[in-house]
């Protein structure tokens, strides 16, 4: 044996401590990277895996990944000593399958199997390093099989150790994608979905179930007369450290990817319910411990005003950047819930989908404050998830009025003031439009248009813009469902006056051209409205010119919160007069006949040369690409041609005031 061999076991045996034996490591791996004798190499490899000192109870993952570290590290330097070697004994003489073989002898049965996934799993990924030769397929397939035998097996073991676990969950995760097919086939994911998901949302390896969230308002103090500070050097800053640069929890993107491949292959489907429910409890948890901490009261605009720059540009990234990360680990495991539910006959049932989806959607709810801040709720894999679990609980009437019911807003019929709040009304607001057509009328008016009403105040907080346009979305969407004809009848004319009253301020633009729009294409006939309120198309039409005449034809300020709206600026003379346009494509044959003139003449009442040019393309738009049904594009092409529209349109001209006809032709007062 090796002297420096013989020393190293000794000195492993007669360690009492643990961190007297972890200052062993380095010299095990320097050693295990130059051994020659595949025996002593096996020995040390068992040595590394027996010696209980150097795995303290319960299970730590920092040792786990320490003793990874060591074979994983041996393997880089052994490739490293053989590229370099300045002299004939700086490393093995092994061949480095020989190496290999020799190093998972190791691996006997003198230790337990989920030691054994530390060795296998740090081989395997050293073996994929850049400058690593190309491992043989046949000892590659061993190495892969024997690394999922191992992993099931402490699997199946895993209650003989405190938290062992945890060195599956970890080895897993990083050799996971170097996997082949087959082999990521013969992984027994019904045992691994369930310690995945304790290991990554609840574990005090991973993210301690969100609590910590609420200890930071313990050192969150008041440092000016307006200003907070959440300093560097506190307790709950460094915990929040600490928890980010865990091994799972800063490789928290590929364990939420290995709970998806899971979550898609588990046999037991039960399983997949009880996984959402795991993920919907720890999602509920953070929201809670958010809005126990001072820094949610500061909604994300003013925290340059309220928060001193310590807290801005150190501490607080810190902590969403760890949030941003723990939101999108959730929205990818319910990618692949929502995904099998689609596939699977049980989880699609009338018993399980209901529920899936409304968790889903739970999970949505309470993470929303951190989505909607990245803004991450464009993304393909949030907007997947959030359609499909809405499409699959509006099929169910009585669970979608129980899931509106749960998440209506805490102070009904005005506006909170706690930003969260505002961030769960919003979320409220957006869910709600989708499931109209679902629930009943009586929901409709009683929760939904009396939970948006606060939201349509023309005397709004402007800066409130993106939940006003929602507000407004939803009672458009409630105004028109077919089942709500009643409550149509009774509120269309409240919101026609409402919009009228909201523009330029809170509503821009925008929103109000596609509000006023959908009103009249409600009260087209033949809707209830229509047969009500027979007059009610001519109405808003005339309010619109009634407001045009009085407006304003400076330019508009730009919303902040449309700032990337494509349109160019607009007077609020012009808005009205497009809203206008807008709605010809609406209106009843009759009335359009009427409107058309109407329209050609206030176009001559924009001053600016510009803005009356953009209302003309509008308008020529509107006649001519398609937004008119057969009869009503005949009538505007008659007008257009034979009755004036054109020159009226162009230059202003008032055809009523002329007589078209033929060269030629005989006046009516001519005496011929």
């Amino acid at each position: 044996m090796d002297r420096s061999l013989a020393a190293l076991l000794r000195s492993l045996k007669t360690s009492q401590y643990p961190e007297d034996a972890a200052r062993l490591l380095p010299t095990a791996t320097n050693l295990l990277s130059r051994l020659s004798n595949p025996l002593n190499v096996s020995l040390l490899s068992s040595h590394l895996l027996s010696t209980d000192v150097l795995y303290p109870r319960p299970t730590d993952l920092a040792r786990c990944r320490a003793i990874f570290s060591v074979f994983y590290t041996a393997v880089l330097r052994r490739i490293e000593d053989k590229q370099t070697a300045s002299h004939e004994y700086s490393h093995s003489h092994l061949a480095k399958k020989e190496w290999i073989r020799a190093v998972v002898q190791g691996a006997d049965e003198k230790s337990p199997r989920w030691r054994h996934t530390l060795l296998l799993g740090a081989l395997l990924l050293a073996c994929q390093s850049r400058d690593s030769e190309e491992l043989p397929s046949d000892l590659r397939n061993k190495l892969e099989a024997a690394l999922v035998t191992a992993s099931n097996l402490a699997l199946q073991q895993k209650d003989s150790e405190p938290n062992c676990e945890l060195a599956v969950v970890f080895a897993l995760n990083y050799t996971f994608p170097t996997l082949s097919d087959y082999h990521r086939a013969q992984v027994h994911y019904d045992l691994l979905l369930p310690v995945l998901i304790d290991a990554a949302f609840f574990s005090r390896e991973g993210l301690e179930q969100g609590y910590w969230l609420g200890v930071i308002d313990y050192d969150v103090r008041q440092s000016s007369e307006q200003k907070f500070k959440w300093p560097s050097d506190c307790t709950s800053f460094r915990k929040v450290t600490e928890i980010k640069s865990r091994s799972l929890v800063s490789a928290l993107g590929a364990l939420s990817r290995l709970i998806a491949h899971s979550v898609d292959n588990v046999h037991d489907r039960l399983l997949v319910v009880h996984s959402t429910n795991r993920i919907a409890g720890f999602a509920r948890n953070v929201a809670t411990s958010w809005r126990q901490n001072k820094l949610s009261e500061i909604d994300p605009r003013e925290e340059s005003q309220f928060l001193d720059q310590e807290t801005i540009n150190k501490t607080l990234p810190v902590l969403l950047q760890l949030l941003r990360d723990t939101m999108f680990a959730a929205v990818i495991a319910l990618r692949s819930v929502l995904g099998r539910l689609l596939c699977d006959g049980v989880l699609a049932s009338d018993v399980n989908a209901p529920g899936l989806a409304m968790q889903s959607l739970h999970i949505l709810r309470d993470t929303y404050f951190i989505a909607h801040r990245f803004g991450l709720t464009s993304s393909s894999q949030y907007i997947f998830v959030n359609f499909t679990a809405i499409d699959v609980l509006s099929r169910y009437q009585a669970q979608s009025e129980n899931f509106l019911e749960s998440i209506r807003p805490i102070e009904p019929g005005r506006i909170p003031q706690h930003p969260l709040d505002r961030m769960h009304d919003l979320f409220f607001l957006n869910s709600a439009e989708h499931f109209t057509l679902t629930v009943s009328p009586r929901l409709n008016q009683d929760l939904l248009f009396n939970a948006a009403a606060p939201y349509i105040d023309p005397q709004g907080d402007p800066r409130l813009a993106e939940i006003y346009e929602a507000a407004h979305s939803l009672i458009l969407a409630i105004l028109a469902a077919p089942q709500n004809a009643e409550v149509a009848t009774r509120n269309v004319p409240f919101y026609v006056e409402t919009l009228l009253q909201s523009f330029p301020k809170p509503l821009a633009a925008r929103q109000f051209r596609l509000a006023i729009k959908s009103v009249v294409r409600i009260a087209a006939p033949p809707s209830p409205i229509a047969v009500c309120v027979p007059l009610m198309q001519a109405i808003v039409m005339d309010l619109l010119r009634e407001r045009m005449s009085h407006a304003s034809e400076d330019v508009l300020p730009p919303s902040p919160d449309f700032a990337k709206d494509s349109q160019p600026p607009l007077s609020e003379k012009t808005v009205f007069l497009l809203s206008i346009i807008d709605c010809l494509s609406f209106l009843p044959i009759p009335l359009l006949e009427e409107w058309l003139p109407l329209t050609a003449e206030l176009l001559h009442k924009i001053q600016d040369p510009g803005q009356r040019q953009q209302s003309q393309q509008r308008l020529w738009d509107t006649l001519s690409n398609g937004e008119m049904d057969v009869e009503r594009a005949a009538a505007c092409v008659a007008w257009w041609t034979s009755r004036g529209g054109r020159e009226h349109v162009m230059f202003g001209e008032h055809p009523e005031d002329q007589e078209y006809t033929m060269s030629g032709a005989l006046q009516y007062d001519s005496k011929l």
